[in-house]
């Protein structure tokens, strides 16, 4: 059991693609900066930004999983999210996949707590 109780915080192919491009992109940016190699530096920024697409785009192939508690059948990694394809609801990188998944995405109005009453004996 973890601090965040018993969980999947989304361990997935896309979480794990783009943490790894992008620690490659640090690293090569961080070494051409100590080599004084400016066109180095951006090279390595350039492959962080690949990560961040690859990311998103292996999230709406389905090899991202949606924020919120999943069953534990489905915390493995490998596990490809079917749900992907229509997007996921309140999730920003599916309203920016395009208008279908947009209309699937789009934040649901929350039903609103009443209030108690004020204590009006004062």
């Amino acid at each position: 059991m973890s601090a965040h109780g018993h969980v999947d915080l989304g361990h997935t192919v896309a979480g794990w693609t783009g943490t790894g491009l992008a620690l490659i992109g640090f690293t090569g940016a961080g070494l051409a900066v100590c080599a004084a190699w400016i066109p180095g530096i951006w090279i390595g920024l350039g492959v962080v930004a690949v990560a961040g697409a690859v990311t998103w785009l292996l999230h709406l192939a389905g090899w991202g999983k949606p924020s919120g508690p999943r069953p534990e059948a489905d915390w493995d990694w490998r596990t490809r999210d079917t749900a992907a394809l229509a997007g996921h609801a309140d999730c920003l990188g599916c309203r920016v996949g395009g208008p279908r998944r947009a209309a699937a995405a789009a934040p649901r109005p929350r039903s609103a707590m009443p209030l108690p009453a004020a204590d009006s004996s004062t």
